[in-house]
């Protein structure tokens, strides 16, 4: 058993975690110190896409919408329900010291300082921060230590009734003095801290800071005073709105837009809040990116209906035959034939229509700082042998898991090497070689010596899976004599079936040849598992049972589920979304028959396997290895799903089976990965250039609690090693930074060798947004300039076009 927690007397940073698709809360953590790095520097960058432009081409006035996911919980960002809107508005508020550049890199904030700098190292660690003489919160009082103090004192861990989960650092302080002015800050630390750049960022107003009240519940829907190029208009929880206007008192070139509008608009409803101008921006999904991008390319003549969408798959011959039923003879049939047509034009009319609106958009794309990974569980069951993890990941072609996401994307699609870094930044260096790259070989070759072989499959089991779920199956033993019973009650029922007369046999026999299916198969009553056939799972003589890849589906809409599976399955291999598309087929795949693991309908015969040892299933003393994967079953996840049926089928090919549960969005992460229900998830962590603080709890060897449980913190793989622990404390006290680099690139080879975390790649980032929009868009690593966002200014008359793209 283990317990997500944090030891008693620490203090770590909490991390939020990407569950799907969007919405991944990047922390204002991501920096770096000095370029340089020859490694970094080759890897490519995907660049911002925000139509950047200078300030006197950004017209004045005007109201942007812009779309979050839901709501705040709260507005103060260093409590645990602080999520994605909490940083994205108070990005607008409250100081950020060191915003990030394009390329991730923190650098300092000319509006809120002057300098900021190590000023002594021995005895101890002092930084000197020198503010800007001009800055002042929203109610007019000077920025000034007293703001500093009362944050380190909330943050610091040492009062329990402040309720934060962020304070990581804030520890380390002694203590916070004025300086030789008003404006100086002077910061004494008892331990050395690397990552000091990271702190006070946001800054809060000592109102916010100074109280555990005011902490607590003060700045969860509203803020006493501000100090961003916008103020705190109005929190709106009837509307689902949150409104910024243009601060009067701020110092800095003024804010473009009258004001800012945050809306509450859900992933999946995006696409018809554009089409209805109510949102300006918003981050969508790839199946929105490409409706867009068919807008643009859609020119449209005499009233035609684009090429796509309702209606567009009927050929001439279908709508000839349409034509000639509705004005046929019988009228009963023309009627009906008449009624569709007006529904299928009423649909192609009122697609047509929203097509025209998203032409009034654009899509800017980059790469979001987050990565996504596959974690194994090893806590318990195979992945408890580092032989196993070590497999998994030695099977994993993560190249083409890149390309099926990233490159109908248009976006470079590179694996990532890095668990504690992305491709650009300073630290970036790929440690993937201290594991090894594909090699089904090698993936083989470990799992026979952890043990698990053909031969161990076909041994006499008692039915138990070798997965996370396997101890629970021991108590299924006890229900086998149960089972005995009811097989005399089933006994019986045959016996009366077969006194049915020779004309009914005849007739079912007749009917059962006619659908292609035998006696055995006509007769039997409907199963849970009717319209949903997993290929390849045949029961064959000498494999062992329940050894195939299995899907959790409910019965009910296991035809449903089987359709959807194709085309997640398919299409994301060519366009990532739900158009229809070619299909791509790996390298590993193209076997006869189709892809192992693929879904057909019930009674499709299973594909002639390949005359190889490895297609057959692994087992140890009669118990089939078979890992449970959990996967999240929501609208917005039908890229991570085509993934996980891309790892599935991997997997398959060196004998591993994995059994694929779907799970709620809302259960998935708390319930499953935070709890250790499961054997392989996929989720994403937002990046960070100080790894040494953020990534410390993520990857921290569990520790046993007095109750026997484990305490794990963040490390949800359950899977570290005291060197990898003592690297990050290093790290975290070496004020050289190049030294410090080096220590978390030893770190990330061993977190590599332990195989709890496979980095598969860093997420695509899609914004839509007004094409007359400036500065905004998708900002990759970069954080936005709010005050020079706004309309493009219209041109002055006379003046030549520009013609820059």
């Amino acid at each position: 058993m283990s317990h997500v927690g944090v030891p008693r007397g620490t203090s770590r940073k909490r991390r939020s975690i990407a569950l799907l698709a969007t919405g991944v809360l990047t922390l204002p953590v991501l920096a770096g110190c000095s370029s340089g790095n020859d490694e970094a520097a080759a890897a490519s960058v995907v660049p911002q896409d925000i139509a950047a432009a200078a300030r006197a081409q950004v017209a004045e006035g005007g109201t942007v919408n812009w779309a979050i996911d839901a709501m705040p919980a709260t507005l103060n960002a260093f409590q645990a329900d602080a999520d994605s809107a909490t940083t994205r508005i108070t990005g607008a508020l409250l100081p950020t010291l060191f915003p990030l550049d394009a390329k991730g890199r923190p650098q300092l904030n000319p509006d809120y300082l002057e300098s900021a700098k190590v000023v002594d190292t021995e005895p101890k660690q002092v930084v000197l921060y020198r503010l800007n003489q001009q800055a002042v919160w929203s109610d007019g009082r000077e920025i000034g230590a007293p703001d500093f103090v009362a944050q380190w004192r909330a943050l610091s861990g040492k009062d329990s009734a402040f309720w934060t989960a962020r304070n990581a650092g804030y520890e380390r302080i002694e203590k916070i003095e004025r300086g030789a002015d008003d404006l100086e800050v002077k910061v004494t630390f008892a331990k050395p801290y690397a990552d000091w750049r990271s702190l006070f960022s946001p800054l809060y107003p000592k109102q916010v800071t100074g109280s555990p009240d005011a902490f607590n519940d003060g700045a969860r829907s509203t803020l006493k005073a501000t100090a961003g190029p916008f103020r705190l208009r109005e929190v709106d929880k009837e509307t689902g709105s949150v409104t910024l206007a243009r601060n009067p008192r701020w110092w800095g070139s003024p804010a473009k837009l009258d004001s800012l509008v945050f809306k509450a608009v859900e992933p999946q409803d995006r696409t018809q809040a554009l089409t209805e101008g109510k949102i300006d921006v918003a981050d969508i999904d790839a199946a929105a990116a490409h409706r867009i991008a068919q807008a643009a390319q859609d020119t449209g003549s005499n009233g035609a209906p684009p090429a796509h969408g309702p209606g567009s798959e009927v050929t001439p011959a279908q709508a000839l035959r349409s034509w000639a039923l509705a004005h046929g003879s019988d009228e009963e049939v023309a009627e009906e034939a008449q009624e569709a047509r007006d529904e299928k034009a009423g649909a192609a009319k009122a697609y047509a229509a929203e097509q025209s609106d998203l032409r009034g958009y654009v899509v800017r794309k980059s790469l979001e700082p987050a990565y996504t990974q596959l974690a194994l569980n090893g806590e318990t069951g195979p992945l408890a042998d580092d032989r196993v993890r070590r497999a998994v990941a030695r099977a994993l072609d993560r190249q083409a898991l890149a390309d099926a996401v990233l490159r109908p994307l248009g976006l470079p699609a590179e694996p990532l090497g890095s668990h504690l870094a992305l491709a650009g930044q300073p630290a970036y260096k790929d440690g993937s070689d201290a594991l090894g790259s594909q090699d089904t070989k090698e993936a083989q070759a470990l799992l026979a010596d952890a043990g698990w072989t053909r031969e161990g499959a076909t041994k006499k089991t008692d039915g138990t899976k070798a997965g996370s779920e396997g101890e629970k199956q021991k108590d299924a033993v006890k229900a086998e004599e149960k089972k005995a019973q009811e097989k005399a009650g089933e006994k019986k029922a045959q016996e009366k079936a077969q006194e049915k007369t020779a004309h009914e046999e005849e007739e079912e026999a007749d009917s059962a040849t006619d659908d292609g299916k035998t006696d055995d198969a006509a007769r039997r009553e409907p199963s849970n598992d009717d319209g949903l056939y997993i290929v390849g799972d045949d029961n064959k003589p000498g494999e062992a049972e329940g050894a195939a890849t299995h899907v959790i589906a409910p019965a009910p809409a296991a035809a449903a589920q089987s359709a959807a599976l194709l085309r997640q399955a398919g299409h994301l291999g060519e366009t990532g979304t739900s158009e229809d598309a070619p299909v791509r087929i790996t390298a590993q795949d193209r076997q006869p028959g189709g892809a192992a693991g693929a879904y057909a309908p019930a009674g499709t015969a299973a594909p002639a396997q390949a005359p190889d040892s490895a297609r057959g299933p692994l087992g140890k003393d009669g118990k089939p290895l078979t890992l449970r994967f959990v996967l999240p079953s929501g609208p917005g996840s039908e890229s991570l799903r085509g993934v996980g049926d891309r790892i599935a089928a991997m997997l398959d090919t060196i004998g591993i089976r994995t059994e694929i549960t779907k799970v709620s969005d809302d259960s998935y992460f708390q319930d499953h990965v935070a709890s250790g229900d499961y054997d392989l998830a996929l989720y994403s962590w937002p990046a960070t250039a100080y790894p040494a603080t953020d990534d410390r709890p993520i990857f921290a060897k569990p520790v046993p609690a007095t109750d026997g449980s484990l305490l794990v913190e963040q490390n949800y793989t359950r899977v570290g090693t005291d060197h990898i622990d003592q690297l990050f404390d290093e790290a975290v006290s070496e004020l050289d930074e190049g030294t410090a680099r080096d220590l978390m690139k030893q770190a990330d080879a061993r977190i590599w060798a332990a195989a709890g975390s496979i980095p598969l790649y860093q997420r695509p980032q899609l914004v839509a947004t007004d094409k007359k929009l400036l500065n905004v868009g998708a900002f990759g690593f970069g954080v936005p300039h709010y005050q020079d966002i706004g309309f493009k200014a219209p041109q002055a008359a006379g003046a030549p076009a520009n013609r820059k793209k």
